[in-house]
């Protein structure tokens, strides 16, 4: 059955249900006026049928209110204005004004009843009307909410893409300097090396400036595998994470004059490439902030495993950080690049970032679950 007719059949019971209810009330109200008869007498004979349109306009509408007020002023008249039992009337006068007092009474009861209903009606109309936009709006929200939850997957996924390829490119550039440049370097070298052996043929000039190059020549050398080492320490790929901290922290306390007492666990085992690698990039980001920030003379890194997890903790004694600074560089909106990046680089690998500071210096602590995969690939290089 179509949802219109539906719809129709259930308005028509709906009306035939409240004239229904308006004529009950008002046959009861003349019966219960009759059984009241010997009490009440001939005065006031709408004591009870006031009730019946009270009740009409309340619960019916203005139609049924309208149906019960005219059987109740018929009723009342052919019953209970004297002669009873008839339409005729003893005192015209006195049964008119009566009528027209109840009749007017009734409208004015009807009338405030249907502007009240009608407001209840505008009202829960315009509470529905409220409550779908609630809805809608309730809707557009999640709707955008997911959206943006997506949009900052999407970005977190494209800043982990970007952050490897960053990290690849570092690999492959470090290895060009380390294989062409530093090949290059040494055949230079080497060249100077025979001029060196041949210098009793140059002037004191030719033999000052040989020397030097050759000297300029080693101090580039260096330089370039200090530079290739910190793009990509190949330590880091063949000895694992501990080796290749020891080497930079090494090399750190010589560059920076910063003492840098570093603890990590003799059975510390491989973890896998990219915790090896987000973990070295956090220790020497922290570092190089020891350096430029702190004013402090030494640093102090923890590195151990604990409940399936891998802390890195590391300390300073410098003047610290200002609250203002704590506070935008605990909150995932406004940091620093640099600890934009750490937190990134954690955070693709389900992990944490925690920066503590006062007067006695600061402390970054990074917190990452440690996985099957770098369990596994520990035990095999232990085994190896």
């Amino acid at each position: 059955m179509p949802s219109d007719h539906i719809s129709e059949v259930g308005n028509v019971y709906d009306a035939v249900c409240r004239y229904g209810l308006a004529i009950l009330a008002a046959t009861a109200a003349l019966l219960l006026r009759q059984v009241l008869s010997p009490l009440l007498g001939e005065s006031n004979p709408y004591h009870t049928v006031w009730a019946a349109v009270f009740f009409s306009v309340w619960y019916c509408g203005l139609g049924p209110s309208i149906v019960a007020a005219s059987i109740s002023v018929v009723g009342v008249w052919y019953w209970f204005l004297p002669p009873s039992g008839s339409f005729a009337l003893r005192d015209p006068k006195t049964a008119i004004s009566g009528v027209v007092g109840f009749l007017l009474l009734s409208g004015l009861i009807i009338a405030l009843g249907e502007a009240n209903r009608r407001f209840l009606v505008r009202s829960q109309w315009a509470e529905e009307q409220l409550r779908r936009a609630h809805d809608e709006l309730e809707v557009k929200v999640q709707e955008r909410t997911a959206d943006l939850k997506l949009a900052n997957q999407s970005l977190r996924e494209l800043s982990g893409r970007l952050q490897q390829i960053r990290d690849e490119e570092r690999r492959h550039i470090s290895r060009e300097l380390h294989d062409s440049v530093g090949q290059l370097l040494a055949a230079l070298s080497m060249n100077l090396a025979v001029l060196q052996h041949q210098s009793d043929k140059l002037d004191s000039t030719g033999t000052r400036a040989v020397s030097e190059n050759a000297a300029m020549v080693e101090q580039i050398g260096r330089e370039i595998r200090t530079i290739s080492h910190l793009l990509h320490p190949p330590l880091l790929d063949a000895a694992g994470l501990a080796s290749a901290l020891r080497w930079y922290v090494d090399g750190f306390s010589e560059r920076s004059q910063i003492k840098v007492d570093l603890r990590i666990p003799e059975e510390f085992g491989r973890l896998s490439d990219e915790m090896e690698i987000a973990i070295f990039r956090m220790v020497q980001e922290c570092l190089t902030n020891i350096h430029r920030h702190s004013g402090g003379t030494f640093a102090a890194i923890r590195v151990r495993e604990e409940d399936h997890r891998v802390l890195v903790e590391v300390q300073d004694q410098g003047k610290g950080i200002p609250l203002e600074k704590q506070l935008e560089l605990n909150s995932s909106s406004r940091t620093g690049v640099g600890f934009r990046g750490m937190r990134e680089r954690l955070r693709q690998l389900d992990g944490t970032l925690d920066i503590r500071s006062d007067g006695a210096g600061t402390t970054v602590t990074a917190t990452l679950p440690l996985r099957e995969t770098a369990t596994a690939k520990g035990a095999a290089s232990d085994v190896a």
